[in-house]
C-alpha cells in the first residue's frame, strides 16, 4: 500500500488547490455592454501644441539627491549635446509612452479588457483589464507595467504598476531619470469633445520624485483610413535591403564608421552577406 501514498497525497492537494483562473469566453451580452462604454475607437494622435513637452509646463519635484543629474541632462540638452535615454530601441514605457511620444494611438475595447497600439517598433501593445481583477501581488517587472482600468463617467481610468526599475520619467528626448523601482502612474482618459480626449497622469515614484507628478497630453482623433496604424520597426534603418550569394533577399548591416555613424553610400558599397543556411562549400 505504501507506493499509492504519493499518489494519494497528490490527489488531496490538488483537490485542496484553488482552481486557476481563467478569461472566460466572451457572453453575448458582455459583447453588448461595450456599446454603452464611452468610445475610444480610432485612431488618436497627439496635438500639436504639446509637441515635444507634457502638456503642461510643471517639472517633476525630484529628490535633493536626483536633481543635480536632471540638472546636469538638462544643460547637456541645452548645450546641444543631449544625452540620447533610450538606446537599442527599447521601449519607453510609462510615463513616456504619452508625455513624450510623437505617434499615434489606437484602442480596441473588448470584453474585460482595453487594448492600446502604439504605432511604433511592430504596434507595441498594453492590455488593460477591466474585468475586475486586482494586480498580481508579485507582478513581473514590464515596461509598461501591469494595467486596470474601469470607466467614472466618459473617463476611463488606469492604474499601473509592476515597471522595470530602467523605465525613465523623461521631460525631453535627452533628458529623464530612472524611476529606480515602485513606480506606480494612474491614468485618466477622458473624452472632451466628439474627437478629443485628454489624458492626465500622476506618477509617484518614491526613489527618484520628492511628490508625485502631474503631467497631461491632448489627443485628437481621426477616422479616415489613412490614419490607420502601420507596421514599423525601428531596427529597420540598421539595415540595408541586399541579397546573399545565393541570390536570397536579406536584411544586411549597414556600414558603419568607427564612431557607429553610418556611411553615406558613396563611400561604402552595400554589403552582400552570406546565408548561414546554405551549405558551405567544400575546401
Amino acid at each position: 500500500m505504501l507506493p499509492l501514498l504519493p499518489t494519494l497525497l497528490s490527489a488531496t492537494l490538488a483537490a485542496a488547490a484553488p482552481p486557476e483562473p481563467v478569461n472566460p469566453a466572451p457572453t453575448r451580452a458582455a459583447l453588448a455592454a461595450i456599446a454603452d462604454q464611452p468610445d475610444l475607437s480610432g485612431v488618436w494622435t497627439p496635438g500639436p501644441l504639446d509637441k515635444y513637452a507634457p502638456g503642461n509646463s510643471t517639472e517633476p519635484q525630484w529628490r535633493a539627491e536626483i536633481a543635480p543629474i536632471y540638472a546636469r541632462l538638462k544643460q547637456l540638452d541645452a548645450d546641444g549635446t543631449p544625452q540620447n535615454i533610450w538606446v537599442n530601441c527599447l521601449p519607453e514605457g510609462l510615463p513616456s509612452s504619452w508625455t513624450q511620444t510623437l505617434n499615434s494611438v489606437e484602442f480596441l475595447q473588448t470584453p474585460g479588457r482595453i487594448t492600446i497600439l502604439g504605432e511604433l517598433d511592430g504596434n507595441r501593445l498594453r492590455r488593460v483589464w477591466t474585468d475586475g481583477r486586482p494586480h498580481p501581488a508579485d507582478p513581473d517587472p514590464t515596461f509598461s507595467g501591469h494595467s486596470i482600468g474601469h470607466w467614472e463617467g466618459r473617463t476611463l481610468v488606469i492604474d499601473t504598476v509592476g515597471f522595470l526599475p530602467q523605465v525613465f520619467i523623461s521631460t525631453g528626448q535627452g533628458v529623464g531619470i530612472p524611476n529606480n523601482g515602485d513606480m506606480h502612474v494612474v491614468e485618466r482618459i477622458t473624452l472632451t469633445g466628439p474627437e478629443t480626449a485628454r489624458v492626465d497622469l500622476v506618477v509617484d515614484a518614491p526613489h527618484v520624485l520628492a511628490q508625485p507628478w502631474h503631467a497631461t497630453r491632448l489627443l485628437n482623433r481621426h477616422r479616415e483610413r489613412k490614419f490607420d496604424l502601420v507596421e514599423s520597426s525601428c531596427r529597420q534603418g540598421d539595415f540595408i535591403e541586399s541579397t546573399d550569394k545565393d541570390g536570397l533577399a536579406i536584411f544586411a548591416p549597414l556600414p558603419k564608421d568607427e564612431g557607429g555613424a553610418t556611411l553615406p553610400p558613396d563611400q561604402a558599397a552595400p554589403p552582400v552577406a552570406s546565408n548561414p543556411a546554405a551549405p558551405k562549400e567544400k575546401k
